[in-house]
């Protein structure tokens, strides 16, 4: 269909509509069509490039008092010549015309009529399908208008026409961008010079560089060449307890640096107490890591021994790690299992967390220790583990993929067949729990007893009691959603936690199914993600539906 004549083609690339104001708090960039008209013009040289991603994205074209010292656009009566000749500039039908009604009124030009004009030039050059060819001549005079008046412009309409003026693709190193950079750079205040940093070697040097707060994750060669440059005397608690924080913290299952601190607790053993041992044995149970050194577990035994009853959270702590390594010491046990630790600890503030390791413990001790015959927990003193999903995914929700596997379950089982973020004597949180007959038919969870018995009794792991009805051995399958954040930071080696979950839920008897990472990120969308989840459940011998009753 024909357009009338001087109607504009909206399908033309422009850059506004007119003159952009934003209002307080308000974000502005150009908008997409002169942002690629820019980037796909065969002008767009490196050096234009360089510019328009190096140079922030300012807030233009907002001409009031509140920035300009001027009357705001359109002020009616009152308007005087100043506003006038905004309006002309923005009414201007070519290039020619703006400068002409900027060199013609020399008195009438204000600082924020320069990014006006070079609004209305990216205006004129984007309203049609094929722009006019604009005279070199212009631009150069309109440059040096700029460039002799830039010295009295305000930083605000420094940054305005800096932006506007790599936008329309004056070159970042002719005349007007230099001009207006330098400006820009006079206006900033300087910044004084950093103080001479003294030398630092070895143990300064990785203290220095763990200590800094914006420290986040320093290269691994760095971290152990200031280890190994290290003299024996500067390698004291204090740095080996941050290097010690550091892996835990980030993930990093680093051989190298947690041997030198497996080396050091042996070596320090008389100097460190267990308040200081916790801090240097955490990453050990955190990255899944048990050390080479022969004397690491000896060491702790005697630590323990010696300070189990002046710092009581410190060794249940201690325990904790040495307990998602699998080397839960007997001795140690009988210690904090006994009735005066018990006393100890009950009418002190941590008196729960206290409680809640214990319980662990005790569970690892009916799981994993079946030659172990000191004092247990007393049933009254016993709390649920973690009956929560743990502070990780809860803090990163919204990278997890349980609400798709959710989904995917919902449409290919039903509602009635699964059971989300069910909490399992003594108190492990699943993410999906299905119940299956012997025969593999997924049956209905609300006629089921999704629990296992806990203790468990003896008998095939994976079966429980027999379905009341039809008196069939069912089993219970635990899906194991194991996100990027549950490994090492090398992706391989789940982390303490999750490698002690996934063990207890096992030697209960719960079969397990794990869901990698890997393998959920490479689905693409919703029936591809029920195909693979029917894969996986059927690979396990289940099924559902019409054939499986």
């Amino acid at each position: 269909m024909r357009r009338p004549r001087g109607e504009p083609d909206s399908r033309a690339p422009r850059l506004t509509e007119g003159p952009t104001c934003t209002g307080p708090g308000e974000s502005w960039s150009p908008s997409p069509n002169s942002m690629l008209r820019v980037l796909l013009s065969a002008q767009a040289c490196p050096a234009r490039l360089s510019g328009l991603l190096l140079i922030p994205p300012v807030p233009p074209c907002c001409w009031g008092p509140s920035k300009w010292g001027d009357r705001l656009v359109g002020g009616g009566p009152q308007a005087g010549p100043v506003q006038g000749l905004q309006r002309l500039l923005e009414q201007a039908k070519s290039p020619g015309e703006l400068l002409r009604w900027l060199g013609q009124n020399p008195t009438k030009v204000r600082a924020h009529h320069y990014p006006v004009a070079l609004h209305r030039l990216g205006q004129l050059l984007g309203s049609q399908p094929r722009p006019p060819p604009v005279e070199q001549a212009t631009l150069q005079d309109l440059s040096q208008l700029i460039i002799r008046n830039c010295p009295s412009f305000d930083i605000h309409t420094i940054h305005v026409c800096l932006h506007l003026a790599v936008l329309l693709g004056f070159p970042s190193n002719g005349p007007l961008v230099c001009a207006l950079e330098q400006e820009r750079r006079f206006r900033l205040p300087s910044k004084p010079p950093p103080p001479p940093q003294p030398l630092l070697r070895g143990g300064q040097r990785l203290e220095a560089a763990l200590s800094c707060p914006r420290f986040q994750r320093h290269p691994r060669q760095h971290l152990i060449s200031s280890l190994a440059e290290a003299r024996p005397e500067e390698l004291t608690p204090h740095v080996m307890v941050l290097l010690a924080q550091h892996l835990a913290r980030h993930r990093l299952r680093e051989p190298q640096l947690l041997e030198a601190i497996a080396h050091f607790l042996v070596v320090q053993e008389a100097q460190l107490s267990s308040k200081v041992v916790q801090k240097l044995v955490l990453p050990f149970g955190r990255l899944n890591y048990l050390p080479l050194e022969q004397q690491f577990m000896p060491c702790l035994e005697r630590i323990l021994a010696r300070e189990a009853g002046m710092a009581p959270l410190a060794t249940v702590n201690i325990l904790m790690s040495l307990c998602q390594l699998q080397c839960l010491p007997f001795r140690a046990l009988h210690l904090v299992f006994s009735p005066g630790f018990i006393n100890h600890i009950s009418g002190t503030p941590h008196a729960l967390i206290v409680r809640r390791y214990l319980s662990l413990l005790d569970t690892a001790v009916e799981l994993e220790l079946p030659d172990y015959r000191g004092p247990r927990l007393p049933r009254r003193q016993q709390v649920p583990v973690f009956p929560h999903p743990l502070l990780t995914d809860r803090a990163r929700c919204k990278y997890s993929h349980k609400d798709m596997v959710a989904e995917g379950l919902r449409q290919l089982l039903g509602e009635e067949r699964y059971r989300q973020d069910l909490t399992v004597p003594p108190g492990y949180c699943t993410d999906f729990l299905l119940c299956a007959s012997s025969s593999g038919a997924v049956l209905p969870v609300r006629t089921q007893d999704p629990f296992l018995p806990y203790p468990p009794r003896p008998g095939p792991q994976g079966q429980a009691a027999s379905d009341p009805a039809t008196h069939d051995p069912a089993q219970r399958v635990v899906l194991m959603l194991r996100e990027r954040w549950h490994f090492c930071r090398d992706g391989r080696v789940l982390l303490g936690s999750r490698a002690l979950r996934e063990r207890h839920l096992g030697l209960m008897g719960y079969q397990l199914l794990p869901l990698p990472f890997e393998e959920l990120e490479s689905q693409r969308g919703l029936p591809q993600l029920k195909s693979y989840l029917r894969q996986k459940l059927q690979a396990l011998g289940l099924r559902w539906g019409p054939e499986g009753g």
